[in-house]
């Protein structure tokens, strides 16, 4: 159903504050989720809400707190402790962007922290104010390895943004081929899911999205995808010195510590005139190489263009998902922890 954009908003702002999440912090929030739906992510937008309303109620999420921070040079440590993901996770790129004005790079790597939500959210946030990101983060062991049967290492995703014109290069993608978060959007719907997407239980292929939901995601790109994704597993666990593979929980329940890693690199590129401008012409480029009747798109296009339609047209939500934020809007504000 098509729910308009501003309405959308207002009302998962009202469900967050009505769950004790200070205004500033449901705002960043809700920023986050809406974009996501406006991209066309539904796996990663609205959907997502009654969760984090639930685990702040179950006491596995501060709504409240930035995080802490402990630097080692040019590499700040952060503690989440407990905090949602895109306070502690900004909080944390606000300080990289002080930083590498004088040190050049600046790292962070999180811990104790919750979901980070779709991650081109941040790399274009940074792409805009003229540095370049790259983040990284592990998430529940849902992949089965390249020949394997069974999940054993996480989605993984990594996303890129670059200053790149009017317009910054962003690339967001999973090393799985798809997300869990998408095949629990086919489940609400009770769509079936392509058979080359998951596993069963048993380590069957499916179609059916229930049961994929209790199975495993393959990795993209068959070898290479699932090797990129084994690396980013070791990577972000030796920096963050978080959980690994099967032993990393909370990111899909409500009632478990999110014990998942972060990384944000951000970096300051040389400041030589015309670079920004050249890459927007190079890009362009690259769309015109195709069919004239069928540009070639460049990462984050037809995400951009659902985005302009959807805001014009209003969200494409699941109905049950916006009974949901509906009812949770409409509820009386918790008490206040004393």
């Amino acid at each position: 159903m098509l729910v308009p954009h501003e309405k959308a908003v207002a009302a998962a702002i009202e469900a967050l504050e009505n769950a004790n999440v200070p205004s500033d912090h449901a705002r960043l929030q809700v920023d986050l989720l809406v974009e996501a739906d406006l991209r066309g992510r539904a796996s990663h937008g609205l959907m997502r809400l009654p969760r984090i309303v639930e685990r702040i109620g179950n006491g596995v999420t501060d709504p409240n707190t930035t995080g802490c921070i402990e630097w080692r040079g040019n590499v700040a440590f952060v503690d989440g402790q407990m905090g949602m993901g895109p306070i502690i996770a900004c909080n944390a790129i606000d300080q990289l962007m002080q930083r590498v004005e004088t040190a050049g790079v600046a790292v962070a790597a999180i811990r104790n922290s919750n979901h980070l939500g779709m991650l081109a959210w941040y790399a274009e946030r940074v792409a805009r104010q003229g540095k370049v990101l790259l983040a990284m983060c592990t998430s529940e062991a849902l992949v089965h390895p390249w020949g394997g049967r069974h999940a054993m290492l996480g989605t993984n995703p990594l996303a890129i943004g670059v200053p790149a014109g009017k317009t910054p290069f962003v690339l967001d993608m999973a090393t799985s081929l798809v997300s869990m978060g998408q095949i629990h959007d086919y489940a609400l719907r009770n769509a079936p899911i392509p058979p080359s997407w998951a596993l069963d239980a048993e380590g069957n292929a499916t179609t059916d999205a229930r049961l994929a939901k209790a199975g495993s995601i393959a990795p993209f790109g068959e070898a290479k995808g699932y090797a990129l994704g084994i690396a980013l597993e070791v990577l972000i666990t030796a920096l963050t010195a978080s959980a690994v593979g099967r032993n990393v929980v909370g990111t899909l329940d409500s009632t478990q510590a999110c014990n998942k890693g972060d990384v944000f690199i951000v970096i300051d590129p040389i400041a030589q005139p015309g670079v920004t401008e050249s890459i927007e012409r190079y890009l362009d480029d690259v769309r015109a190489s195709g069919l004239v009747e069928k540009p070639v798109a460049v990462p984050g296009d037809r995400a951009l263009a659902t985005r302009a339609k959807r805001q014009r047209d209003g969200l494409e939500l699941a109905e049950d998902v916006w009974a949901r934020l509906q009812s949770l809007a409409n509820q009386q504000p918790s008490n206040q922890s004393a």
